[in-house]
């Protein structure tokens, strides 16, 4: 039985054989998610913050913006799962995956002024790596 894989999350490019998955196309939200959460980070973890002394547990970001933030790091962790099942990409993800736990684990071992370095390095690398999978798909065009 012959299986048609745009009916399967797939796009496929004739002139190169490579399958492009439909998900890689929520990548640019991605990108933006993470540019939004340095931002974000550095508003509340900021040098300015640390200078002042304030730990950001103590007076942290509101409700809405909290539930916003909360919300898009779950999607954006179902993404990175369900990227690992097309071949496409999936170097990318796992290396955003470890340095996702990697910095998890970090932080939660360091003092407030080393977070900050830690978030923005993390970002750095995931921003890195879904602009390599955007690049990719854009080169098997």
């Amino acid at each position: 039985m012959h299986c048609n894989r745009a009916h399967a999350g797939f796009i496929n490019n004739t002139s190169t054989g490579m399958d492009i998955p439909i998900l890689l196309y929520l990548s640019p939200l991605c990108l933006l998610f993470e540019a939004w959460q340095l931002m974000i980070a550095e508003r509340h973890l900021g040098i300015k913050q640390i200078e002042k002394g304030v730990d950001p547990r103590d007076r942290g970001p509101g409700e809405l913006l909290s539930f916003f933030w909360g919300s898009g790091i779950m999607v954006y962790w179902v993404w990175m799962i369900l990227m690992l099942i097309p071949k496409f990409g999936r170097a990318q993800v796992v290396c955003m995956l470890v340095v996702s736990l990697a910095g998890y684990s970090l932080r939660r071992n360091s003092g407030l002024k080393w977070i900050l370095v830690l978030l923005t390095l993390e970002g750095a690398i995931r921003i890195g790596m879904i602009i390599s999978m955007i690049g990719s798909a854009w080169r098997s065009l």
